[in-house]
């Protein structure tokens, strides 16, 4: 190009790309990335209580729910054509301990809201999470011992609780504990006990990240967190080992993986799509939902073309779909 006259742009032989952008339609004829309601997974807060709602201080416009105002919004994502709801309990601070056995207690909270919604909403999916902060006194993700994350100790809680949770109605166990082995160990259990039909979305690629404060505080995990998690959630810096990991997890099971979280790690989603061929997922994290919300608040940005860029820039990357807080009110825009 730097050979070619300034101003002269008859080497275009007649190519104009902008005809392709000249006017709506076109644009959306030529579009190469479709995002519908089916894309999108709506993740939700679950507390004890009726007719129970408290806010969550760093994620304006979420909620904590009790279990019946649960099983009304999962009416209200089947009807905007939502297909799956992700759960996540705020435990009680007085069933928490050092082993997080309440993850396996057949009546949980989250047992219990897997159940309702199931019998009131049949046709919407039902993911649930497996990991034990939700669960245990310290916020970690797995069984302490003299300050170390103990791996095989965790597995065998984790097999506990995910088939309390098959039991109770999930159709996907989505282990985001990131131990090693753990899908496995899953699979073969589940297997085992006759939920042969149940599948795994693991969190395969899950980062050590700044983006999971707001979920922290609202599950409940943050402000009893002890240390960090760097023992077993990934380096940001790594991308290889983002391969390494779903390899392994889809060799043990997996059904689906996931990338944690979204927008920073578009490059690990291409990567992950380019190398298998299963379904890969994003998370629209906690704080990525919140940089949104308070710069939309503080008239930086404009919110509703932030919240459709974004997640078209997952989809784009590669993702078969995205859980985003955004889900109910993204589903009822895109189905207008």
């Amino acid at each position: 190009m730097a050979d070619w006259p300034k101003h002269d742009v008859s080497f275009l032989a007649g190519h104009r790309q902008r005809r392709l952008r000249r006017s709506g339609w076109m644009r959306d004829l030529v579009r190469e990335t479709v995002l519908t309601p089916t894309d999108l997974i709506w993740p939700l807060f679950v507390i004890e209580g009726q007719n129970e709602r408290t806010p969550i201080r760093t994620m304006p416009g979420v909620d904590r729910l009790s279990i019946d105002l649960l099983v009304k919004a999962a009416k209200d994502a089947a009807s905007a054509g939502i297909p799956a709801l992700a759960l996540f309990p705020n435990t009680p601070d007085h069933l928490r301990n050092e082993n997080g056995s309440e993850a396996y207690n057949p009546d949980n909270l989250m047992c219990r809201a897997l159940s309702a919604i199931k019998a009131a909403v049949p046709e919407i999916g039902l993911i649930a999470d497996v990991a034990l902060d939700e669960y245990s006194s310290d916020g970690q993700d797995g069984l302490v011992r003299d300050g170390e994350i103990l791996n095989d100790e965790t597995i065998d809680a984790m097999v506990k609780s995910a088939l309390v949770q098959a039991k109770a109605g999930a159709d996907i166990i989505a282990p985001s504990d990131m131990m090693d082995g753990r899908v496995g160990a899953i699979r073969q259990a589940l297997d085992a006990a006759g939920h042969d039909q149940v599948a795994i979305m693991s969190y395969s690629a899950k980062y050590a990240s700044a983006y999971y404060g707001p979920f922290r505080e609202a599950v409940g995990s943050g402000s009893r967190l002890k240390g960090d998690k760097r023992t077993y959630q990934m380096d940001y810096a790594n991308t290889d080992e983002a391969l390494r990991e779903v390899a392994e997890d889809i060799a043990e099971g997996a059904d689906m993986v996931m990338v944690k979280p979204g927008l920073p790690y578009l490059d690990i989603i291409r990567r992950v799509r380019d190398s298998f061929n299963v379904p890969v997922f994003a998370y629209q994290v906690s704080g990525e939902y919140a940089m949104i919300r308070f710069a939309a608040a503080a008239g930086a940005i404009n919110e509703e073309a932030a919240i459709l860029e974004s997640v078209h820039a997952f989809k784009r990357a590669g993702a078969k779909g995205v859980l985003t807080y955004f889900a109910l009110d993204l589903a009822r825009r895109l189905g207008r």
